[in-house]
């Protein structure tokens, strides 16, 4: 039996939406056409997968687990789709990368440099996606990797780990310590952390917490508002101490100093991709950037 990627899209859209009337109009279908492909799919499955109640409809566990292979099913349908007509039109592939703003412009333009010694070649189109955002590009297939640090990948996606950088912390330019060359992390134990992701709900602020934890202490966070700004930015015109990947030294224009942790603390940089999707140049660059 051959599932009919439209019917998928359908049940995609009313999963989201949590309703057939605004996924009829999200689809540009009447709410009929839309209720008919939905039974139809459910004949075709054998199973049912929505629960329609008075307020709406809810997936079905059968409804969830399909939904979650539809999205990469989706995915890789598009991204085979577009292989097959850049190589029929002799285009050139362009690997398209994003990374969320834990990783930085700069290390970023260091890995290219690394990986273009290998494939000097090798072109690239590059984007910084918040990490929600990341994860739909790349199930979506609009993105063929995606850089991240300790992100847990969803259904569809797998994790490779490039590397590890060293990790330091930011502080403002007045801030009390901002003499120093370097600090102990059981040393901020009554300082107050800028993360950037939800405890609990953010893989990166969560391994920054175990660290903490490793030191002793348990520290007291608070998510910046300043959102996919560069890392060491965020501690400007604060108290508050932040983990960064940026070198020892001044930073942002002499507004906040970086200092060197002691003994050395590591964050992993990881690349996330399809597995079921066809490219040479994403197998091609994570071989490189892996060395």
């Amino acid at each position: 039996m051959g599932l009919d990627l439209h019917k998928l899209d359908h049940l995609i859209a009313v999963a989201e939406e949590h309703s057939i009337t605004r996924a009829a109009a999200r689809l540009h279908l009447s709410q009929q056409a839309l209720s008919t492909s939905i039974r139809v799919l459910e004949r075709e499955v054998g199973v049912p997968l929505l629960e329609r109640t008075a307020t709406g409809v809810v997936l079905l566990p059968a409804g969830t687990a399909l939904v979650e292979d539809a999205r990469v099913l989706r995915g890789t349908a598009r991204a085979a789709l577009q292989r097959a007509r850049r190589i029929g039109r002799g285009e050139k592939e362009v690997l398209r990368l994003g990374h969320t703003p834990a990783v930085t412009g700069e290390e970023i333009i260091a890995l290219l440099r690394q990986v273009g010694t290998v494939h000097p070649r090798l072109a690239t189109d590059v984007n910084q996606r918040y990490p929600g955002e990341l994860t739909e590009a790349l199930l979506a297939g609009d993105l063929d990797i995606g850089l991240c640090r300790a992100m847990t990948p969803p259904h569809g996606l797998t994790r490779t780990t490039l590397g590890e950088h060293p990790l330091s912390i930011a502080v403002a330019a007045d801030h009390p310590l901002a003499d120093r060359t370097s600090v102990a992390l059981s040393d901020l134990a009554d300082q107050r952390f800028i993360v950037w992701g939800q405890p609990g709900r953010s893989g990166y602020t969560d391994l920054l917490i175990t660290h903490c934890r490793a030191a002793g202490f348990e520290p007291r966070t608070e998510r910046t508002a300043l959102q996919g700004t560069p890392p060491a930015t965020a501690v400007i015109g604060t108290d508050r101490v932040a983990f960064v990947t940026t070198a020892p030294g001044p930073a942002a224009g002499g507004a906040a100093r970086i200092l060197a942790l002691t003994p050395p603390l590591y964050a992993p940089l990881h690349a996330l991709y399809s597995p079921t999707t066809t490219s040479p140049t994403r197998d091609a660059f994570l071989t490189a950037a892996a060395l």
